[in-house]
């Protein structure tokens, strides 16, 4: 019998429409078949959410979610997942956060909170002590993230308050609008703020009072000083705490994949301006810390003279530094943390708005637009003046800004002209700080993932960074060598498929990629012991039961984009990847041979050559309800 230790063993259901609110209990089968976060998300986004629902329509669901780890004394325990069908991309869409929000939510009685519907009026959801009441929102209505959360916090006069919250770009359905909580912490990709915004609401407030219950507290306990014994003796996890992920910078740089002019090379010859030792001497001001993490990677920052003196930003992350700077060719350091900062603030996604820039920077270069379309405004490379300009356009929908709000894909469908070819996303979502010319297995990874050029859901590290002993362990010795060879496709798609399945449990308990991913401490024996240390459930102590549920969920989520017309047509790269070999850096010359990986990891995921889940997989992976709808589209 299933003991929902680790859970709260309750869903929050919430309609805005009609106001009604009640409670569900948590189904055995969404725990035990999908464990929780985003992988229990997945089953429901799949039974509710249909390929005729509109995003931006009442019928999506929004769904926040945690898994049974969330909340407790092991590393990293404090993240939750946003679960909707993207505004971006039309498919599946997901993004996760840190911080505080999700073990509140745990504390609170709640699993998951699963939203519907649409209000005529702005509101805010607040959960108090396990009591739900929907707010009235008017007058947080045009606030950013900051300003919201301070006066939902005053207004419950409790400054313990977890709110996750939109800013004018939610509001102003920015297809990439992100969602905030706590200073540091953003639910950033695939546009959960628009829809957020398209539902009229404006923020969630969670206060909890109570705890989570775990089977082993003992077991947990020895897990958890454990956990922080290899932490501290890992050196690059000593890295990240003291730098943040901006550490990556120089180590990109050295390979030669450092994203540079809007991908066109990966070399920026003024890197060290913006890379983390430059940032932590001139800029830190701080270190912060998400719920029950011995990392503390998050950095505040802030510009003490110039022209944009006084700004104070939490971050920014490595993909931040990347997309506001190499990627726009900006060396000013102070410029990419003002930009940083508006984009917290106006909540937006960092690494879709700089590439949103960089793409009209090379359309302006090459002539394909001019200031006569754009209302006079100009966007170069190295212009940070204009840059910044350019994140309040976009979050407000102003001049060019409105059509920049889109995304790289619908901006090149509107614009024609041979745009295209400058448009850096795939399946709509713009790709992230990774170059599959000197990554092969990030190629695949961009290529293949559920959400579109995702860089978190299986992402090798130990081919790019050389972590020999790590891939040993994963793969077999003989595999080494080639495994290692970031050049090579050789066993990319078994490394992507292993690394994805696994990511996938990661995201279910929910813990944190930096430590599970980069750098590599801990793997699925891990997440076995910690599983049954929490839930008493001694089926997920199997590795190999662990490996079926991962496999279980990707295939949920590939049958969603299915459903809505994704295959093998849409499983590509733009042709600056496969087409243009890397002109400069270590990886000259290179460029993807996406289809031969692709062969491969359709082919070890069970799925024919158009790239849909075969009938065997499926059925396999129990889910003939699944394969009884599939099987009308195969």
């Amino acid at each position: 019998m299933f003991s929902y230790m680790g859970y709260a063993g309750k869903m929050l259901r919430v309609d805005l429409t009609t106001k009604k609110i009640w409670i569900q209990p948590l189904r055995k089968d969404l725990a035990r078949n999908y464990i929780g976060g985003t992988g229990m998300a997945s089953r429901i986004l799949w039974e509710e959410v249909k390929a005729d629902i509109d995003p931006l329509g009442p019928e999506n669901r929004l769904i926040v979610v945690t898994g049974p780890v969330t909340g407790t004394i092991w590393h990293t325990a404090g993240r939750a997942a946003l679960v909707a069908k993207s505004p971006l991309t039309g498919i599946w869409g997901e993004s996760h956060f840190g911080g505080f929000f999700g073990p509140e939510l745990k504390f609170s009685g709640y699993d998951a909170i699963i939203i519907q519907g649409r209000s005529e009026r702005p509101v805010y959801l607040c959960i108090y002590d396990g009591k739900p009441e929907i707010k009235k929102a008017d007058h947080l209505w045009g606030k950013n993230t900051y300003e919201t959360a301070d006066m939902i916090r005053e207004e419950l006069d409790d400054r313990e308050v977890k709110i996750a919250a939109i800013g004018q770009a939610g509001e102003n359905l920015v297809k990439f609008a992100n969602v905030m909580t706590g200073f540091h912490n953003f639910a950033g990709r695939t546009g959960m703020g628009a829809v957020m915004g398209s539902k009229k609401l404006k923020a969630i407030a969670v206060r909890g009072f109570g705890s989570v219950k775990v089977a082993d507290m003992d077991k947990l306990l020895d897990l958890a000083y454990d956990a922080r014994e290899r932490i501290l003796k890992c050196d690059q996890a000593m890295e990240l705490r003291n730098y943040g992920t901006p550490m990556l910078v120089g180590a990109k740089q050295a390979i030669g994949e450092l994203p540079t002019k809007n991908h066109y090379t990966g070399i920026f010859g003024e890197y060290e301006e913006i890379d983390g030792p430059t940032i932590r001497r001139r800029y830190w001001a701080g270190t912060k810390a998400c719920f029950s993490c011995f990392l503390a990677c998050k950095k505040n920052n802030v510009v003490r003279a110039g022209e944009f003196e006084g700004t104070f930003t939490a971050g920014p992350e490595y993909e931040g530094v990347y997309a506001f700077g190499s990627n726009l060719m900006i060396s000013n350091m102070p410029a990419i943390l003002r930009m940083n900062y508006l984009s917290n603030a106006y909540g937006m996604d960092v690494i879709s708005l700089g590439v949103v820039m960089g793409f009209l920077a090379e359309l302006f270069e090459n002539k394909i637009i001019d200031e006569k379309e754009t209302g006079g405004f100009k966007l170069e490379w190295g212009d940070y003046r204009t840059a910044v300009e350019a994140v309040e356009m976009v979050a407000f929908r102003r001049g060019i800004g409105d059509l920049m709000a889109e995304g790289v894909r619908e901006m090149a469908k509107r614009i024609g002209r041979g745009s295209e070819k400058y448009a850096m996303h795939v399946k709509g979502l713009e790709i992230s700080g990774q170059d599959g010319r000197t990554h092969r297995s990030a190629g695949l990874t961009h290529a293949t993932a559920a959400r579109g050029a995702d860089h978190m859901r299986s992402l090798v590290t130990v081919d790019q960074l050389g972590y020999r002993d790590v891939a040993a362990k994963r793969f077999g010795e003989d595999k080494v060598e080639r495994v290692c060879n970031g050049y090579s496709e050789d066993f990319k798609a078994l490394a992507v498929k292993m690394h994805e399945d696994a990511y996938a449990i990661r995201d279910s308990l929910i813990v944190c990629w930096y430590s599970v991913g980069w750098p590599p401490v801990f793997w699925m024996d891990d997440f076995a012991k910690i599983l049954v240390a929490v839930t008493g459930e001694e089926e997920f102590g199997d590795v190999r039961e662990l490996f079926k549920i991962g496999e279980r969920i990707n295939n949920v989520k590939r049958a969603f984009n299915v459903r809505h017309g994704i295959t093998r047509k849409d499983d590509v790269l733009p042709d600056r990847f496969t087409k243009e070999p890397m002109p400069d850096g270590p990886g000259r010359g290179q460029v993807v041979n996406l289809d031969r990986m692709l062969d491969e990891y359709y082919e070890l995921r069970g799925w024919d050559r158009n790239g849909i889940p075969g009938k065997d997989k499926l059925l396999e992976l129990d889910l003939a309800d699944v394969e009884e709808e599939i099987s009308r589209i195969r």
